[in-house]
């Protein structure tokens, strides 16, 4: 039980590193195409997909596939946090009522799996 909860913690930590290339990539999109910035920042985004890559190879070996996917959809809540926080965008009810519907999902999912077993 206690290394199946590190699991989900050590993917948690995965897809946040995954959604900051995301945040990259929009940082990189304000910058003027082939400066020192807009480089940089498309730097960080395949370095940030590579560790991603890499990681993301070795929790879907000891953990179901279908977790790992399930889990995935969390991307969506750090995404509109990044948002909040990096480019001032607002977060409506509507967003709020979205990000809520994807966690619930993830949720449930996770205690049907524990059902399983």
């Amino acid at each position: 039980m206690k290394s199946n909860v590190k699991r989900y913690v050590l993917l948690h930590i995965l897809l946040l590193v995954f959604s900051l290339s995301s945040v990259c990539s929009k940082l990189a999109a304000q910058e003027d195409v082939m400066r020192f910035k807009f480089i940089m920042m498309y730097g960080f985004v395949i370095m940030l997909l590579g560790v991603y890559a890499i990681f993301w190879q070795q929790i879907i070996k000891s953990m179901p596939l279908t977790a790992a996917y399930a889990n995935r959809a969390i991307t969506v809540f750090w995404g509109m946090l990044w948002g909040l926080i990096i480019f001032k965008e607002k977060i409506t009810p509507g967003k709020v009522a979205g990000a809520a519907l994807v966690i619930s999902g993830i949720i449930l999912f996770a205690l049907s799996d524990r059902e399983e077993k």
